[in-house]
């Protein structure tokens, strides 16, 4: 079981961040925008770098490299979107999709945030089981190694 949740964490990441980075950084920073939150100058370096760090958490998480600091990363972004999300949702920004995943995936942010609270949960939970998830890992292989 926490093999498989440490995939769907990670495909999550991943699905997401090349979303985003597959497409012009103009479109992210777009959804960057419609949220409110950032001044002007700081939401072009996200829009571009954003995208890559998702993808490459989601990757690390995947493979089960580093999981310890993978995870925490995880719980980190989870964390970031609650509060983007739920921020957005409080002040009643007029969203018509999360922009999370990009153009592949159109969610409307009451489900965003309901789904990135469930994941920041089990993402806390593969690191209170942190031996079990490390079953079928990079660390595992490593450590034996």
């Amino acid at each position: 079981m926490w093999f498989l949740l440490r995939i769907l964490i990670g495909c999550i990441f991943v699905v997401s961040g090349l979303g985003k980075a597959l497409s012009p950084y103009q479109n992210f920073l777009y959804v960057i925008q419609a949220y409110q939150l950032l001044p002007a100058g700081p939401e072009t370096l996200v829009a571009q770098v954003f995208p890559w760090i998702e993808l490459l958490v989601g990757c690390f998480v995947l493979l089960g490299l580093w999981l310890p600091w993978s995870l925490r990363a995880a719980m980190g972004l989870f964390g970031i979107f609650v509060i983007v999300v739920g921020q957005a949702l409080v002040r009643n920004l007029p969203l018509e999709s999360c922009g999370c995943f990009g153009e592949l995936i159109h969610l409307k942010p009451q489900v965003v945030m309901i789904m990135d609270s469930i994941s920041l949960l089990l993402t806390l939970a593969l690191l209170r089981h942190l031996s079990a998830v490390k079953k079928f890992s990079l660390d595992a292989y490593f450590e034996k190694v």
